[in-house]
């Protein structure tokens, strides 16, 4: 019988990434029990090569490398192969890239480790060329130095792995040995930091490229600038508003953001577009639209939400909702080309535009010389003004001509070929978009309607509610679907966030009742009472070499923090205090990593200011929100807003007691009733308003509401 570690495994698995290398001469394995025993009875080391499907480096590796029969044949003789999608299993990841980062200071994908057969690393880095070149060793040259380590040297590779592990566990398990309680000063100091980290010539954050989007440092200087008046605060998240709305991270043509950019001026873009950024990016322009009702940033939202919709939606929905979830990624290359799909020449323009083919390329600096291998990533190079002036047009003639201008130049892109698409539908990312689409929905319906579809279509493929158990991901396929994955952290806590915001937007009591359910597992499977933390992985899940936690922002917020920020919004609907205490002993613990390095803990600095300050709770008695309502909340910068809707009468609110298995109203819903009409009721810090029918005079109410410092 053959033994299955004698063949390419990976064409049994659903993931695009992994599938991609299916016809690779290495033995590539997918991360399960069969390859780990198989290093052991063996007693190899295992090569772990971790990646995503849309990950640049990763093709160039697998190109050099991995296509390479003597490559293939020194990784199958010497090692366990191991291929893993990061997307699929970020707690592998976490584990690996961890490490990689304590060892050299660096990190990123492809992640190339070489651990014992017990899953410990002895060595780690990135890309490798497969020969050496740059300062790089080669892949060849480390597969056979590092086979013949094992052989001649394993006393020394193992020590080296039980130090790395080691370490490792001292960075993702270990809690600091003092609680700190967090300064009322926090969010002021944070967003300080921030500040003197401002690119204040180029936007984003530092002096230097690559430049990503940090939206989670741009909610905290206007969190801040709305907490203090520091009107440096707002000039910073505003100038990057600007700067990635302007220039080359955002599709022009066709709405949504790439991953990020490659230089400090925001010009040249890594060309791939994630779920997670078209999610988070546009909560930032949603929050900066209501705090200077500047209509750009809301046309960016609406335009990013259409990408979406557009090309990262899967059309079949559950029961009566029309769209399921949302896929993953869409590469950087096509036609085997980064950008290729994104990039202009004045010609092409010329070709599509006729007589207003230069008003278009002056507008999106489209030169003969280009700004990216010859040929011109857009970006907003001309102002309307100027260009009205200079073609002696009025403004409004100038925007008339370039948005028909635009449509011509999006129709003939449909026509290229396009970047392939990752079609995993994972649980913490759709729960991302759902929370951004339900927020949006304030402005503007269709988004709220496009947010519980992808809710409702997670609910019935992914979440097992009797076991209370949510799986990782989704991906459809001919036969129906294939779920595959334990849910994490981050899969809990932002679906949670996102079923809440769907409650708040829709005044639907099921999604409510949803996110009830996803904390109860946060609480009973991911808190450590003993640790006093929220771990990353599931108590019942798969251990590993260490227990990770997710203090840190990265391209995705934290996880712990969102976590904690979920438990807050759903502390008010419960009928005991244990969100709020395991909130309280979280960032207790956690308490000395936001003093020192905020930066690095944004959500949790977030949080914890939202806990030290207390919400703005905007009870609504009705059967639904009016729209005047819903246009006015939508359009207003209100931070740690919780809008609670109940139903108008205390028979319709006795129906909901029983949805939610509680035997009386909570404190935030409890006697507020619908006096005749809609009616709000405004609170902050146990102080209320009177019960009012005029949502101008509930905002007045949380205006008077306010701390004292935040009144000038």
């Amino acid at each position: 019988m053959t033994e299955p570690t004698s063949r390419n495994r990976l064409d049994e698995e659903q993931s695009p990434y992994l599938r991609q290398h299916a016809d690779n001469p290495v033995n590539w394995q997918p991360w399960d029990e069969q390859a780990l025993s198989a290093a052991e009875e063996r007693d190899v080391p295992i090569f772990l090569s971790v990646g995503y499907s849309a990950c640049h480096w990763c093709h160039v590796m697998e190109e050099e490398s991995f296509e390479d029969e003597t490559v293939a044949e020194k990784l199958n003789e010497n090692f366990i192969p191991i291929k893993v999608d990061r997307e699929e299993r970020p707690d592998l990841d976490s584990v690996y890239q961890t490490v990689c980062q304590l060892v050299s200071g660096r990190g990123g994908w492809p992640l190339s480790v070489w651990l014992t057969p017990e899953g410990k690393p002895f060595y780690v880095g990135t890309y490798f060329p497969r020969e050496s070149r740059q300062g790089m060793p080669g892949f060849l040259d480390l597969l056979d130095n590092i086979a013949n380590s094992w052989e001649e040297s394993r006393e020394e590779m193992e020590s080296r792995a039980e130090e790395w592990t080691r370490a490792a566990k001292g960075q993702l398990e270990e809690t600091p040995g003092q609680p700190t309680e967090v300064g009322d000063s926090v969010l002021a100091d944070a967003a300080n930091t921030a500040l003197r980290a401002a690119d204040r010539d180029h936007g984003g954050f530092g002096s230097d490229g690559p430049k990503f989007p940090q939206p989670t440092r741009i909610h905290l200087l206007m969190r801040a600038y709305e907490r203090t008046g520091r009107e440096t605060f707002r000039e910073a998240a505003i100038e990057t508003l600007d700067a990635m709305a302007d220039r080359g991270l955002y599709d022009h043509v066709g709405g949504g953001f790439h991953r990020y950019a490659t230089d400090r001026e925001w010009i040249v873009p890594h060309f791939e577009k994630m779920l997670y950024d078209n999610a988070e990016i546009p909560r930032a322009y949603l929050a900066g639209y209501q705090l200077t009702g500047d209509d750009r940033y809301a046309r960016v939202v609406e335009e990013t939400f259409e990408f979406v919709e557009r090309e990262l939606t899967h059309g079949e929905g559950v029961g009566d909702h029309e769209y399921g979830g949302f896929y993953s990624t869409l590469d950087a290359q096509s036609d085997g080309e980064e950008g290729k799909f994104y990039v202009w020449t004045p010609r092409q323009i010329e070709g599509i535009l006729d007589a207003d083919a230069d008003l278009f390329c002056d507008r999106y600096g489209i030169t003969r010389s280009g700004n990216f291998e010859g040929k011109t990533v857009l970006t907003l190079a001309r102002s309307a003004e100027s260009l009205a002036e200079e073609y002696d047009l009025t403004e409004s003639e100038v925007r008339e001509r370039l948005d028909d201008a635009r449509e011509r130049v999006f129709e003939a892109r449909e026509e290229r070929i396009r970047p392939a698409r990752d079609e995993k539908i994972l649980a913490g990312w759709n729960g991302l978009l759902i929370s951004a689409l339900a927020e949006g929905g304030l402005l503007d319906e269709r988004w709220t309607d496009l947010a519980a579809d992808a809710l409702a279509f997670v609910r019935e493929q992914l979440w097992d509610a009797e076991r209370g158990e949510l799986a990782r991901r989704y991906k459809p396929t001919a036969d129906g679907g294939d779920i595959k994955g334990e849910g994490y952290l981050e899969d809990y806590a932002f679906l949670a966030r996102g079923a809440f915001d769907c409650y708040q937007a829709t005044g639907e009591v099921e999604h409510l009742a949803f996110a009830l359910d996803l904390a109860r597992t946060i609480e009973a499977e991911f808190w450590d009472e003993s640790a006093k933390t929220i771990y990353y992985t599931s108590e019942s899940g798969e251990s590993l070499v260490t227990r990770p936690q997710e203090r840190r922002d990265q391209s995705t917020p934290s996880s712990l923090g969102v976590a904690v920020d979920v438990l807050l919004s759903l502390d008010p609907f419960v009928d005991h205090d244990r969100f709020d205490e395991i909130v309280e002993t979280v960032l207790s613990t956690h308490g000395q990593h936001i003093e020192s390095s905020p930066m690095e803990h944004t959500t949790l600095t977030l949080a914890a200011d939202r806990r030290r300050t207390g919400d703005l709770e905007l009870t609504v008695a009705a059967d639904s929100l009016p729209d005047a309502w819903r246009e006015r909340l939508g359009e207003t910068y209100l931070p740690n807003r919780i809008l609670a809707r109940r139903p108008p009468t205390a028979e319709g609110l006795a129906e909901w007691l029983d949805a939610l298995d509680l035997d009386e109203a909570p404190p935030i819903w409890h006697e507020r009733e619908a006096e005749g009409e809609p009616t709000i009721y405004t609170c902050r810090s146990f102080t209320c308003s009177p019960p009012v029918t005029n949502i101008d005079e509930a905002l007045e109410w949380a205006e008077d509401l306010a701390p004292e410092y935040n009144r000038s």
